[in-house]
């Protein structure tokens, strides 16, 4: 089955919808394609149909009738049936006649936007438990089906527990977003810095080129752009982040999910502090944090040294732009004041977006673009950690750890192939950034860290002076990354 020549990258995702698509086997095989919203699910599904000659029908928010009617039509239109013919008085027989109809039959069948039909009808995933059970004790032809939604929280727990279909999906496919690199050629973007600055507010969810129209030409345009987008409000992203909490049903109460959301931009990393910010009790936090954690609206990020609580951050960038830059000048805004508005958001995004933004990208770098030579043996597991410097009376954090291929996390004494630190200041990076991590280094050694051999990595959004770059000349384990480095660019 060929990709489509209107299909930007995803060769991995259409792959396995392929290969679930053409798989052998006997009766009824499901899969599950889940993610947020924006990403191209739907894109790739419909292509996926067209190609493989299934039916694909989209879920609306409606009441149970209406969506079996809307479903049937759905199938009608497949089989060359007019609307309003075909017909169902449950769920059964509904999915039933799709998947045992001329159309479908060792074929297709995508039923897009599926949380939609759970919330009327959830005994879905039970009919489909049977379906599978039975398809599967008979002898005969296959079919296909595949669940698709972007309600995080809810696709997720389809196969987990005691959940009607764990165990019965064939295809379990999360469809993410662009990585940077990615995402700067999807929107055309060729300066780093521009690039950068785009992936830190919009991050690499496609679907938001479509709202924008396009990239801005040069560094002097962007404000002027952003004026125009997402600080506009007028404009569809304005209210982007409000419209991602409402679409998950396991928010209920926005107002607490939104606090824990702007704690966590703000700085707050572990639940004592998000509980302080907040001005709740630490003990009614551990739902509302999985449920933005299964959502996908926080990521959580373990010490890959220590066994220490872990790190929360936003995961999205254009939720943490809404709460650090745009919710707290709401007023400026929405007096169309954008020009104001963004100059007094100036420090925020600097230190509290860009900042962490940088450091992020520094840590994918490391771990699926640096070419294999850089760290002198292959790497596996890339994170962060925090080490201790008694005698200094210091805690150093680490923005970049890199541990060598088939080292597990937070071992006793792991090998350790890079020690790397990110800093996204408008200075140049100097010596002194070296010797810290030398001193790094050796703290680690002496704890029994077997890090004598790591390469230690500085990444500099402003470059390096000339110091550090003679430095890095001589010494074979200094590797400097810039932000061209960082794209690819030489």
């Amino acid at each position: 089955m060929d990709r489509p020549d209107d299909l930007f990258d995803r060769e991995a995702e259409w792959g396995d919808l392929v290969a679930f698509s053409r798989a052998r086997g006997r009766g009824l095989d499901v899969g599950i394609v889940h993610g947020r919203r924006r990403q191209g699910k739907s894109f790739l599904l419909r292509r996926l149909c067209a190609a493989a000659g299934g039916a694909y029908v989209m879920a609306l928010e409606e009441e149970r009738v209406p969506a079996l009617a809307r479903f049937a039509d759905g199938i009608a239109a497949g089989l060359g049936v007019g609307a309003g013919q075909l017909r169902f008085a449950d769920w059964e027989s509904a999915v039933t006649a799709a998947i045992g109809s001329g159309r479908s039959a060792g074929g297709l069948l995508v039923i897009d936007e599926f949380p939609y039909l759970l919330r009327h009808s959830p005994e879905l995933p039970s009919v489909l438990q049977r379906l599978v059970d039975d398809s599967r004790q008979r002898a005969g032809g296959q079919a296909r089906l595949i669940l698709c939604g972007s309600a995080l929280s809810v696709m997720s727990e389809l196969l987990s527990g005691a959940k009607a279909l764990r165990g019965r999906a064939r295809l379990d496919l999360r469809v993410r977003p662009f990585d940077f690199r990615q995402a700067a050629r999807f929107w055309g973007i060729t300066d780093p810095e521009l690039a950068l600055r785009v992936d830190a507010i919009f991050g690499g969810t496609p679907g938001y080129l479509d709202l924008v129209g396009e990239a801005p030409s040069t560094m002097e345009r962007f404000p002027e752009w952003l004026a125009g987008t997402v600080l506009n409000p007028s404009h569809a992203l304005f209210g982007e982040a409000g419209y991602l909490l409402r679409e998950d049903p396991r928010v209920t109460d926005r107002a607490v999910y939104q606090s824990v959301l702007a704690a966590v931009a703000a700085g707050a990393t572990t639940p004592r502090r998000i509980a302080a910010l907040v001005g709740r009790d630490e003990r009614s936090l551990p739902h509302p944090l999985e449920v933005l954690l299964s959502a996908g609206f926080l990521r959580r990020e373990d010490d890959v040294l220590l066994q220490r609580r872990p790190v929360l951050s936003v995961a999205d960038p254009i939720v943490r732009f809404a709460l650090l830059v745009v919710a707290p000048r709401l007023a400026t805004f929405e007096e169309r004041r954008a020009a104001e508005g963004w100059a007094a958001a100036a420090e925020t995004f600097s230190s509290l977006i860009l900042g962490p933004h940088f450091e992020h990208l520094a840590r994918q770098w490391t771990a699926r673009h640096a070419p294999p030579s850089t760290w002198g043996a292959e790497i596996g597991e890339v994170g962060g950690t925090v080490v201790n410097d008694p005698a200094g009376r210091a805690r150093h954090q680490v923005d970049v750890v890199g541990l060598a291929a088939g080292e597990r996390r937070q071992a006793k004494h792991p090998r350790v192939v890079v020690l790397g630190e990110a800093k996204s200041s408008s200075q140049p990076r100097r010596v002194a950034d070296v010797e810290r991590l030398d001193r790094i280094r050796a703290l680690l050694v002496a704890r029994g860290v077997r890090a004598e051999g790591a390469r230690l990595a500085l990444f500099g959004r402003s470059g390096f002076d000339a110091g550090l770059r003679r430095l890095a000349r001589r010494r074979v384990d200094v590797v400097l990354v810039d932000l061209p480095t960082l794209y690819g660019r030489r």
